[in-house]
């Protein structure tokens, strides 16, 4: 249970150091915003509160999506109905913390009031943005098992298109979903991104039996794919034995430059399939330290909100809280909330359905 409630607190950990509300994360520089940190005396002296540090809107929904999924709901149709309602009460709470366009475009096309058609959402043709993938990590929490993998494809596409009807969109919620899961079942962080290329297939396979906009998501299906498979290229990883090769020069400006090489438009992190592997890549290069994680995923030009958020969550679920700064945790916006729904997440995962 420890680490799940870590993993909902560090998740907001590093949302709110990425934020830093509005003003880190629309800095498209990783060196000034580390020469910003240390001028403010570093991670270890930092105290994060709501006033100064506040969570993102990305936060916020992920919290949205895990009450939802902590809710004794009997059928999945149950639980994206209580989905489609707290994501349209949480546009209220999302004002003043310049929420995702995309998720506020996909929260006005939801239906609370049709019974059954609320979730269905048309093709948007630019919801390929990061918001459905910063909110499904505690899908893949609720869902862990190996054995319950197609529900974890299932409802994080579902909660993915509700928002981000596009591939580039609701294919990131399912990654972020996935590794979550791999990181509670102690599979070898290597081999995620492999694996994740095999489940790709079988999110395919169940978007065709909703019969969905399927000739709308053909043409730009291939694209979260390649792009992960350039990834994978570029890291040595192909065969998910191999250790991941970086360069030996790789400080913030390079780190910056490696980032939009993998964006779709220059800015690290926006989309649904670069700001999962932002936050994975940050994984494989920091292992169990925690503030070269910081740097890696929080503290670099971009969406650095979002990253932080994915990174910080599964870090939490494989490390837990032992080598964080308590005052990073102590004071955090939300943070009682946040263990809270980490313990039900637990309590919830482990009961049969």
């Amino acid at each position: 249970m420890e680490k799940f409630q870590a993993a909902m607190v560090l998740g907001g950990v590093g949302d709110a150091l990425g934020y830093r509300k509005g003003r880190w994360e629309s800095c498209i520089s990783g060196a000034r915003i580390q020469k910003e940190l240390s001028d403010l005396g570093g991670l270890g002296v930092l105290k994060l509160d709501e006033d100064h540090w506040p969570l993102s809107d990305g936060a916020l929904m992920h919290m949205t999506t895990a009450e939802a999924l902590v809710t004794d709901y009997w059928c999945l149709e149950d639980l994206y109905r209580e989905l489609v309602r707290l994501y349209v009460e949480a546009m209220i709470c999302l004002q003043g913390r310049a929420p995702d366009p995309n998720t506020v475009e996909g929260c006005v096309n939801l239906k609370p009031n049709n019974f059954l058609l609320a979730w269905h959402t048309p093709f948007n043709e630019k919801g390929s943005g990061n918001g459905a993938a910063s909110k499904a990590m505690c899908v893949g929490m609720r869902y862990w098992q190996p054995e319950r993998l197609d529900n974890l494809i299932e409802v994080s596409i579902e909660a993915g298109r509700m928002t981000h009807n596009h591939p580039i969109g609701f294919l990131g919620s399912l990654c972020t979903a996935l590794f979550a899961s791999y990181a509670v079942q102690g599979k070898p962080l290597v081999k995620w991104a492999c694996d994740l290329m095999t489940v790709i297939p079988k999110a395919e396979e169940y978007c065709r039996k909703t019969i969905r906009h399927m000739a709308e998501y053909q043409e730009t299906w291939f694209y979260f794919e390649a792009k992960w498979q350039f990834y994978l290229e570029e890291r040595g990883l192909e065969d998910s034995q191999s250790k991941p090769v970086f360069p030996e020069h790789y400080d913030a400006e390079e780190t910056d430059k490696m980032y939009k090489r993998w964006s779709s438009e220059g800015c690290p992190g926006r989309r649904g399939h670069d700001a999962p592997m932002i936050a994975y890549d940050a994984l494989l290069a920091s292992g169990s330290n925690w503030e070269e994680l910081c740097k890696r995923a929080m503290l670099h030009g971009g969406e650095s909100s979002t990253t932080g958020l994915i990174a910080g969550c599964l870090y939490g679920l494989l490390y837990g809280l032992s080598q964080v700064p308590a005052g990073l945790y102590q004071t955090l916006d939300r943070r009682d909330k946040l263990e809270d729904l980490g313990a039900k997440l637990y309590r919830a995962s482990s009961t049969e359905k």
